[in-house]
């Protein structure tokens, strides 16, 4: 993020480079950095003849060199955008040719989603020297919260962690379909607003008390009760529980709670540097690891792993997503 705001400072103060090729598995940056490019680099009144959009799937490596050697009309500068460039996956190092020596007065921006390029091969190093290269990485699970505080902060808005930690596991680690569910909130609510678990559920629809969340906490606590009427609730709306997340959710609770028991030094600070969790949600562990002691979580973490198989349908095709939940309680649950 601090990268990219960097990158964003420059393009402000039109320090700009010729070639900016944006890469890597988590596309929201990309698109974020392309369209501020797009958007700011040309007056308006310029782009009629000097921006241009460009598609992999529809252009040759050829054709885009081609264009980036024309002259601006009546501007400083022209600016010509590939989107879908990984289409040119098989021919994108044609480009190393170009970047050699790039046409200055052309913005080039090359929107490489989703892949990256050989950083042994000549277009990566050549690139290195002449222009920008940005990765865009996917942020993991336990990132993208902290990532959600950050994405609010300068807005004005805040977050609690449960209301973040809902977002994430109704949403899992999509930035871009997290931040329009952002936008939608803060058209909604007033600045200043600290968002709780009660607005994502009246706005997003992600129940706040029947969740995957609220199902590892009752679970970690052993209240049978409350596991049992998630669950049914689950079995009730298979179609937004679906259980291979649920499943999903449920190993990487036993796997980080397999770790707490082995940690020498569990205070808290240390839990959640170790863990890589937000310290809010740190007694939760703590709590359960007094109800799971170390072999009872290797056997739950044993069953999550045969019960992950069967959520995709081997070994079990005549049971119900419901029916295999409540199995699934019953062994966790079961001293």
């Amino acid at each position: 993020m601090d990268e990219v705001k960097q990158l964003v400072t420059d393009i402000k103060n039109k320090n700009l480079k010729p070639i900016y090729f944006l890469m890597g598995e988590e596309p929201y940056y990309i698109d974020k950095i392309s369209d501020f490019i797009e958007s700011t680099v040309l007056a308006e009144e310029e782009r009629g003849f000097n921006q241009m959009v460009l598609y992999g799937r529809d252009v040759a490596v050829e054709d885009i060199v081609s264009n980036a050697k024309r002259y601006p009309m009546m501007a400083e500068y022209q600016v010509v955008i590939v989107k879908e460039a990984q289409d040119l996956s098989r021919t994108i190092e044609k480009l190393a040719s170009y970047a050699e020596n790039p046409q200055p007065t052309t913005v080039l921006v090359v929107n490489y989603k989703y892949k990256k390029i050989d950083k042994r091969k000549s277009l990566y190093k050549t690139l290195k020297k002449t222009g920008v290269i940005y990765e865009s990485k996917k942020l993991y699970e336990n990132q993208v919260a902290d990532w959600i505080r950050r994405v609010l902060s300068p807005k004005n808005y805040s977050i609690s962690p449960k209301a973040a930690q809902m977002l994430v596991e109704f949403l899992g680690t999509d930035l871009s379909k997290i931040n329009n569910e952002l936008e939608k909130l803060q058209i909604i609510l007033p600045k200043g607003t600290q968002i709780s678990p009660e607005h994502i559920e009246e706005n997003i629809g992600i129940s706040k008390d029947y969740n995957n969340f609220e199902l590892r906490k009752a679970i970690g606590e052993r209240n049978t009760i409350k596991a049992y009427q998630i669950i049914n609730y689950f079995a009730e709306n298979p179609k937004d529980n679906p259980m291979v997340v649920t499943v999903s959710l449920l190993f990487n609770f036993f796997s980080q709670l397999l770790h707490f028991h082995g940690l020498s030094d569990k205070s808290p600070r240390n839990v959640a540097s170790a863990l890589k969790i937000n310290p809010y949600f740190v007694n939760e562990y703590i709590a359960a690891a007094r109800h799971y002691p170390m072999r009872k979580v290797s056997m739950v973490v044993s069953t999550l792993r045969d019960f992950d198989v069967k959520s995709k349908g081997v070994g079990a095709n005549a049971v119900s997503q419901g029916d295999l939940l409540k199995e699934l309680l019953v062994r966790i649950l079961s001293n």
